[in-house]
């Protein structure tokens, strides 16, 4: 179960690397996965975008597709 706190602390934890270079992990279906370089741009309420370096692409991700494990951030 996701708590208040979870969240609020992985927002926290977001906003402390807003500017920096991450890595961005998830899945794509029927056992494929991605693993690509990005950099997070700006940190909302409830999403945060992620530019990746190799298309030049901006998306947004919200706080529960972390937690829910939807999509990794390192």
């Amino acid at each position: 179960m996701i708590c208040k706190s979870d969240i609020t602390n992985l927002k926290t934890d977001i906003l402390d690397k807003v500017g920096q270079k991450i890595i961005v992990k998830g899945s794509l279906g029927r056992s494929k996965a991605f693993e690509k370089e990005a950099t997070i741009e700006k940190a909302y309420p409830n999403i945060f975008v992620v530019k990746y370096e190799e298309n030049d692409r901006n998306v947004t991700y919200s706080y529960t597709d972390v937690l829910t494990r939807t999509v990794e951030v390192e």
